[in-house]
């Protein structure tokens, strides 16, 4: 499979069963155990959300931007910098961008619209994850992109780019250029972009494992039915490994 192939395969699962594979359960056969799940920011909180659920997953790669107030003593980048990143990125791209503004104004930025948004997608981007509100939601939602904020704001006012391609943090998540960046409506969800297949192949044995645990779920009548389905389970170990929880 191509690199884009796999991105398109990833696109066929959830964001929690990728979040699973990554890093949530790490003794499980089928985690990577790519992070510690309690002490890294390795996925969004709460505090986002999906604009449009109904599209579904997308993955891509990162580019990377932090936006906030206009510098008189630096004004080296602009939005055409953002563009020349994602023009320079494999395809496609999620960008994550970081907004820095001051608590007074940050609640109050519709920072992306749809000409950015036009734009973004004519260069091969499929998403953008951000800790600020969005704007023009409606004009948007024909265009199948997909965007994680914070919510929505009607206007904003002057704003420069600060930086294009370094680490940000948005939302509990931190993302370095070029890493991979898989969003739904639960959230977003990053990870080395080497381990690309790893992911891919550990999701799909994932959710045989889980079609089948649910099938013996729905076949349960009772306490010790449900107990039986879930021997061997993570869900069913207590703390003695005995799955007698």
């Amino acid at each position: 499979m191509t690199t884009r192939e796999t991105l398109a395969a990833l696109e066929e699962y959830d964001t929690p069963s990728i979040t699973n594979v990554v890093a949530t359960y790490p003794d499980d056969e089928l985690c990577l155990g790519l992070y510690n799940p309690w002490s890294r920011d390795w996925y969004t909180d709460q505090s986002v959300e999906t604009m449009y659920p109904e599209l579904g997953p997308r993955a891509g790669f990162a580019v990377t931007c932090v936006y906030g107030l206009p510098d008189p003593n630096f004004g080296e980048l602009g939005f055409m910098d953002v563009v020349d990143a994602l023009d320079d990125s494999p395809k496609p791209t999620v960008l994550a961008l970081e907004q820095d503004f001051p608590p007074e104004v940050a609640d109050s930025v519709g920072l992306t619209g749809g000409n950015m948004t036009t734009a973004m997608q004519s260069l091969g981007c499929v998403g953008c994850v951000s800790n600020g509100p969005a704007r023009d939601i409606e004009e948007i939602r024909p265009m199948e992109f997909q965007y994680l904020v914070t919510g929505t704001a009607a206007g904003h006012g002057d704003m420069a780019v600060h930086a294009v391609n370094v680490p940000v943090s948005i939302n509990g998540m931190d993302v370095a250029p070029g890493e991979v960046i898989h969003m739904d409506e639960n959230g977003a969800v990053k990870f080395p972009a080497d381990r690309i297949d790893d992911v891919l192949e550990n999701v799909r044995a994932l959710e045989e494992r889980e079609a089948d645990l649910q099938g013996r779920l729905q076949g349960a009548s009772d306490a010790a039915g449900v107990r039986a389905a879930f021997a061997g389970e993570t869900y069913g170990e207590d703390e003695d490994g005995d799955g007698d929880e």
